[in-house]
C-alpha cells in the first residue's frame, strides 16, 4: 500500500537531503499497491520517539562524559589506586606483627580527579551537540555524489544570482526615485543624478560567476579531458556562466574551451598544448553544419559582435583554433555543448550536455563571407546516451498541448475550477485506470472550530506596490529587505527562518512582489499515477529556482486532538518555531529578523513548544494538489514559513518553494524529514518504511 505519513519541517532548508512527503510500500503477496493510505504516526509516537531521543542524547552524553573524564584522570585515578593497596598492604604487615587485632575495613574513596579547563569545555560542547543546540552539523561520514555536487554548486550559484538580481533592482528602483526627485526640483541640466548607473555590468549572471570564482566555490576549477563526474549526457545548463561556475565550460562567452600550457608541467605532461577539452554550438557563426552525430564546426573568430553571424575577417590558427588542431592530431575527445533558443532562461538559450566528440579532420576554406575560416569534422563517440537535442525543452517527455493529447487521462480537473489553472490527473498504471478519490479538493485553508486565529496584523502603509524597505514596515520584519525579486513573476531570493510577507491591512496592492506566495498557482500542474509510489505531481512549465510552487492546504488543527486518531492522513506539523531554535536536528537557515520573534512566544508555552509543535495541517479529507506531492531524498522543492495575515509562528502558512531550476515533466518532490526509526505504530513497535524515490543517495527507507 502507499503510506502517507505526517510532515516536518526540519529538514526543509534547500539541501539535497530535504525532500516530499509521501512514500510506498508495496502490498504483500505482490498485490498492487493500493490508493493512498493515511500515515498512522500519531501525536503519542511522536512524543515516544522525541523520548526516545532524549534518552539516547543523555546516554550518549554520559558516556562521552566518562570518555573526557577517562582521558584526563584516568592515570591519576589508577595512581591513587595503587597508593591506596599499598598503605593497606603496610598496614595488615604491622597488625601482624603487633598481633593488634584488625579493626573493620573502611571503604576508600579517591577523591575525584580534577578536570582540566580544556576537558571541561569538551564535555560542555558534546553535551551542547547532544542536545541539538551546538549550531554546527555532525559531518556527514558518508563522501557526497558527484551527481549531488554538481546540484549543490548549482544551488549555490542561483542564490549568488539572486541576491545579485536583488541588488540590481534596488539599484534600479533608487534610480527611478533620483530621477523623479530632480524632475521635481527642476534641476539643472547636468546636475541630475546617474540614476541609471551607466557603465556598470547589469549581468547578475556574470557577477555571480565572478563572485564564485573570487571564492573559489567552483566546483571543478581545473579543466580536464573527457566527462565531467556528476554531468551526464542530456545534462541541461540554463546559462554559460553557470556552466563556468561548475567548471564543464570555463568560458561565457567563448565557443571553444581549451587548456593552455600551464597543464603541460602536471598529469598531461606528455600532450601538446594548447588543448580542447569543450565547444558550444549555438548558432554563432554562419558557416556552422550541424547534423546531430556530426558536425562540421567553425574556428573562433573573425566574426561580428553585432549577432548576425557574418565574417568580417580571416580567422588565424591560434588559442581555441589551434587546441582544436591538436585534438585531431593526438586524437583527444571533447565535450560538445549546444544551446536552444529558450525563453524560460534568464540568458534566452538552455545548454545541453550531448556528450563526447572526436575531430575526424580539419582544414581552411573561404567561408560563406570571402575571409577564410577553419573548419573541423567532428563525430560523435559510439556507446554514449541517445542525443536529446531534438527534445531539449522536453527531457522527460513531450508536454500535451490540448486536453485530447493527454495519454491516460481520468479528470480533467481535480480542483473542479477552484484553481486558476486546471489540474488534470493521468493514470496509465491502474487497469482499469482510476482518479484519485477520498478527499475534497479545497485551495484556501480551513480551521477546526476550537482554533481561533490571531487579528490580522497592522500591515504597512504603502501604496500601490511595496518598493522601499525601509520605509516598509513589512520589509523591517525582513532584516530591512524584500525577501522576493520581481524576475520571473517573483522568486524567493534565499531560504529563511520565516518570511513576512504583506496582508490585508496592508496598503499595497495584490501584484505587490512582498504578496508573491499569494497569487495562487500560476504553472500547470498534473496529477499522475506512479508505479510504486501511489499518486504524484510534475509540471508541465518550467519552474524556476526560487519560485514558488503550491501551499500545503488542509485543516488547520491542534496535534493534541489527533492523539485518539489511529490512522491520519496526510498531516503536516507546523514547527516553524522548532526550526528556528534548531531543535531536533532541524537545518539551520539564513540568520535574518525574525530570530527575534522566538522572544514573543508566550513563555507558558514555551516547554510544550520545544516537545512538540501545537498545531498541524490534516489534509486527509480536504485538500489541495499539495496532498500528492511526493518525497524523495535528493527534492527539487523545500519548505518555506509564511506570515502574511498575522504574526503567530505557531500558525504559519506552509509553502512549496522550487530549489532547482526544475524542467518540465520532472516529478516535483520534497523530503518529510524523518529520522531513521522515529515512527512508532499503534502498538509501540518501531515502523519501517521503505523508500522508492529513486534518488542516487536515497536512504532506502524513510523512516
Amino acid at each position: 500500500m502507499v503510506l502517507q505519513s505526517p510532515h516536518s519541517l526540519q529538514s526543509s532548508a534547500p539541501t539535497p537531503a530535504n525532500g516530499a512527503k509521501r512514500v510506498k510500500i508495496q502490498a504483500e503477496n505482490g498485490a498492487a499497491p493500493k490508493d493512498n493510505v493515511a500515515g498512522q504516526r500519531r501525536v503519542s509516537a511522536r512524543l515516544q520517539a522525541a523520548a526516545k531521543r532524549k534518552a539516547e542524547k543523555k546516554e550518549l552524553l554520559a558516556k562521552r562524559k566518562l570518555e573526557l573524564l577517562g582521558e584526563d584522570g584516568g592515570r591519576s585515578a589508577r595512581k591513587l589506586s595503587a597508593e591506596t593497596n599499598k598503605v593497606k598492604q603496610k598496614l595488615k604487615l604491622q597488625h601482624a606483627q603487633t598481633g593488634i587485632q584488625q579493626l573493620p575495613e573502611i571503604p576508600f574513596h579517591p577523591a575525584e580527579p580534577k578536570v582540566s579547563k580544556k576537558v571541561a569545555k569538551m564535555v560542555e560542547r558534546a553535551a551542547k551537540i547532544a542536545e541539538g543546540l551546538d549550531g554546527t552539523t555532525t559531518p556527514n561520514v558518508a563522501e557526497k555524489s558527484a551527481h549531488i555536487k554538481v546540484k549543490e554548486t548549482v544551488r549555490l550559484f542561483n542564490k549568488h544570482y539572486l541576491h545579485l538580481v536583488q541588488e540590481e533592482e534596488k539599484r534600479c528602483r533608487a534610480g527611478k526615485v533620483a530621477k523623479k526627485a530632480a524632475r521635481a526640483n527642476k534641476a539643472r541640466k547636468g546636475n541630475v543624478p546617474d540614476a541609471d548607473g551607466k557603465g556598470r555590468a547589469k549581468r547578475p549572471d556574470l557577477k555571480a560567476m565572478t563572485k564564485m570564482m573570487e571564492r573559489k566555490e567552483v566546483l571543478y576549477p581545473q579543466k580536464r579531458i573527457g566527462n565531467i563526474p556528476g554531468i551526464d549526457v542530456g545534462h541541461q545548463f540554463y546559462s554559460r556562466a553557470e556552466m563556468v561556475a561548475v567548471g564543464f565550460h570555463s568560458h561565457w562567452l567563448s565557443g571553444i574551451d581549451y587548456m593552455g600550457q600551464s597543464y603541460g608541467k602536471g598529469e598531461y605532461k606528455h600532450y601538446k598544448f594548447p588543448l580542447a577539452v569543450a565547444i558550444v554550438l549555438s548558432g554563432m557563426y554562419e558557416d556552422d553544419l550541424d547534423n546531430a552525430e556530426d558536425v562540421v564546426y567553425t574556428g573562433e573568430g573573425g566574426h561580428a559582435l553585432t549577432g548576425n553571424k557574418r565574417q568580417i575577417r580571416d580567422q588565424v590558427l591560434k588559442r581555441g583554433n589551434l587546441a582544436l588542431k591538436n585534438c585531431y592530431d593526438l586524437g583527444v575527445t571533447i565535450r560538445v555543448v549546444r544551446g536552444h533558443e529558450c525563453t524560460s532562461s534568464y540568458s534566452g538559450k538552455i545548454y545541453t550536455y550531448d556528450g563526447l566528440y572526436k575531430v575526424e579532420k580539419y582544414w581552411a576554406e573561404k567561408g560563406l563571407s570571402g575571409f577564410t575560416v577553419f573548419k573541423y569534422r567532428l563525430r560523435r563517440l559510439e556507446g554514449q546516451p541517445t542525443l536529446t537535442t531534438s527534445q531539449v525543452q522536453f527531457a522527460h517527455g513531450r508536454v500535451p498541448q490540448c486536453t485530447s493529447e493527454i495519454r491516460g487521462l481520468v479528470c480533467e480537473d481535480i480542483s473542479g475550477g477552484q484553481e486558476n489553472v486546471p489540474i488534470p490527473a493521468t493514470n496509465m498504471v491502474d487497469d482499469p485506470p482510476v482518479a484519485p478519490t477520498g478527499y475534497e479538493y479545497c485551495k484556501s485553508m480551513k480551521v477546526a472550530r476550537n482554533i481561533e486565529l490571531p487579528a490580522n496584523a497592522a500591515g504597512c502603509s504603502c501604496e500601490g506596490l511595496c518598493w522601499d524597505p525601509k520605509t516598509c514596515s513589512c520589509a523591517k520584519l525582513n532584516g530591512s529587505d524584500f525577501p522576493y525579486v520581481h524576475r520571473d513573476g517573483g522568486r524567493l531570493v534565499e531560504a529563511k527562518h520565516v518570511v513576512f510577507e504583506c496582508g490585508p491591512n496592508c496598503g499595497c496592492s495584490p501584484e505587490c512582489v512582498n504578496r508573491t506566495s499569494q497569487s495562487g498557482l500560476k504553472y500547470r500542474l498534473e496529477v499522475f499515477r506512479t508505479p510504486k509510489k501511489g499518486w504524484a505531481v510534475r509540471s508541465w512549465d518550467f519552474i524556476p529556482a526560487g519560485a514558488p510552487v503550491c501551499e500545503y492546504i488542509g485543516l488547520l488543527t491542534r496535534t493534541e486532538d489527533l492523539d485518539s486518531v489511529s490512522e491520519n492522513n496526510y498531516i503536516f506539523d507546523i514547527d516553524c518555531l522548532q526550526t528556528m531554535r534548531g531543535l531536533g536536528g532541524r537545518a539551520s537557515r539564513q540568520q535574518d529578523a525574525s530570530v527575534s520573534m522566538i522572544q514573543k512566544v508566550d513563555k507558558n508555552d514555551e516547554q510544550r513548544s520545544e516537545s512538540v509543535p501545537e498545531f498541524c495541517i490534516d489534509a486527509a479529507s480536504i485538500g489541495n494538489v499539495a496532498r500528492f506531492i511526493n518525497h524523495s531524498c535528493e527534492p527539487n522543492l523545500f519548505i518555506q514559513c509564511v506570515l502574511s495575515a498575522h504574526q503567530d509562528i505557531k500558525l504559519a502558512r506552509v509553502v512549496l518553494f522550487a530549489a532547482d531550476n526544475i524542467p518540465p515533466l520532472q516529478e516535483l518532490t520534497y523530503d518529510y524529514g524523518y529520522a531513521l526509526d522515529s515512527v512508532h505504530g499503534p502498538d509501540g513497535k518501531v515502523k519501517v518504511m521503505l523508500c522508492f524515490c529513486g534518488a542516487e543517495g536515497c536512504r532506502k527507507r524513510l523512516f
